[in-house]
């Protein structure tokens, strides 16, 4: 009979996370932070103060959150990088985070630099410790929808720039394994990691939520299709709403931030056929997420083939409708085809040509079949392909891998 391995004995370190934004609604940070703050570890999310807050005086202890603090330093910066001006104005920002970031860092044995305007902020503080850090590039960002619009030298020096604090910082991580190929490619470094943005495993009642029901008012055997996250263009929301032929009592609900909202509320209210249908509610924290989430009868991601970055996307929400039990409409990309189409357990739901809204109102009816029997066992695999292959339990052990090949303790 054989001896089940040792585990090594975890040694309590200090771990700062950099975000470049004000980490309201930053699910990837929020499960780290507390992934390791659970383990004992003494964590630090460096965040910018939103909108035109005041500055953080260097005594400023923090945020108190689930085991771990959020420190704001800088001002974290509204407008895309959709212009020269634009990306000036963030790479400013990004200096003030950095400046500020300096006076109230607590110093840690490891930094975690999170996205394209974390990283430089991670280095610096990292160089100032003579200790490790780790870049975690979420996602290909001079072929992203906002960068992708600069004159091309300018995306080329984002694209030079990028390269250069990847190859500064010790390991690369990153969200799926096509990204991993081409992020490693370009940089010129080892494969980065994958850790999949999966929430942790998660069991909804036994009696299923209704909460958009209850919320809208909707009839009791009215069917949600449910779009959540940011509300920005390229996300399929013009698409999804164009849809035509859905089964009769159908409700599109948008829940989420971002550019759009003004628009679409007004979109609504001026049209009532479709303000009786489409629902526009607030975003809900990441912790409170998924039992909404688990009320909806299908989940919508159909991102735009508009840019390289988008092609590759495994978003958020398509990691979050699994955890709630709830079938995926995707675009038919090859990443989320090969999840959502080619689990060996069977489809957890259906692909289509994103930019068509035929295409999307019939894998729509083909989801949103009258056979209650049949959604419900697609509601069964979604959540049992989720906990075996999905989970953030899984994904945080590459990154305590991560994190202890370069600290050189347990984590």
């Amino acid at each position: 009979m054989s001896t089940p391995p040792v585990q090594p004995v975890v040694v309590r370190q200090r771990l700062c996370i950099v975000v470049p934004t004000a980490a309201t609604h930053d699910s990837r940070t929020r499960r780290i932070a507390v992934s390791m703050a659970g383990r004992g570890h003494e964590v630090v999310v460096l965040a910018r103060s939103p909108g035109d807050a005041a500055p953080v005086s260097p005594g400023f202890t923090g945020e108190a959150m689930d085991g771990y603090r959020i420190v704001r330093a800088g001002i974290e910066a509204s407008r895309p990088f959709s212009t020269p001006r634009r990306l000036l104005d963030r790479a400013l920002a990004t200096r003030s985070q950095g400046r500020a970031a300096r006076l109230v860092d607590p110093g840690a044995d490891l930094y975690h630099g999170m996205a394209f305007m974390g990283i430089p902020v991670a280095l610096d503080l990292a160089r100032r410790w003579d200790v490790p850090a780790v870049y975690d590039a979420l996602e290909l960002y001079p072929d992203a929808r906002s960068i992708s619009r600069l004159p091309g030298l300018l995306r080329a020096a984002v694209r030079v720039r990028e390269r250069s604090w990847a190859r500064r910082a010790d390991r690369v991580v990153t969200v799926n394994d096509d990204l991993a190929a081409v992020l490693g490619q370009r940089f010129g470094v080892e494969r980065p990691a994958v850790v999949m943005n999966c929430p942790p495993r998660w069991q909804p009642s036994l009696t299923r939520a209704r909460r958009f029901h209850e919320k809208l008012g909707l009839a009791p055997d009215a069917l949600v299709v449910l779009y959540h996250g940011g509300l920005e263009p390229d996300r399929g929301i013009e698409q999804l709403l164009a849809a035509e032929g859905l089964p009769a009592g159908t409700h599109i609900v948008l829940l989420g931030y971002g550019r759009l909202r003004e628009t679409l509320a007004a979109r609504l209210a001026a049209d009532t056929a479709l303000g009786a249908r489409v629902h526009l509610l607030d975003a809900v924290p990441p912790g409170e997420l998924l039992p909404w989430v688990a009320s909806a009868d299908v989940v919508a991601v159909p991102i735009q083939p508009t840019t390289l970055n988008h092609r590759l996307a495994t978003p958020n929400k398509l990691f979050e409708g699994l955890a709630a039990g709830v079938p995926i409409l995707a675009s038919d990309f090859p990443a989320m085809r090969a999840i959502v189409v080619d689990d060996p357990d069977g489809p957890l739901g259906a692909v289509c040509d994103p930019t068509d809204p035929a295409a999307i109102a019939g894998a729509l009816r083909g989801l949103l079949t009258p056979d209650e029997e049949v959604r419900a066992d697609l509601r069964t695999r979604c959540l049992r392909a989720s906990h075996a292959r999905y989970a953030w339990e899984g994904q945080v052990q590459v990154l305590l891998a991560t994190y202890g090949a370069l600290t050189r303790r347990p984590w």
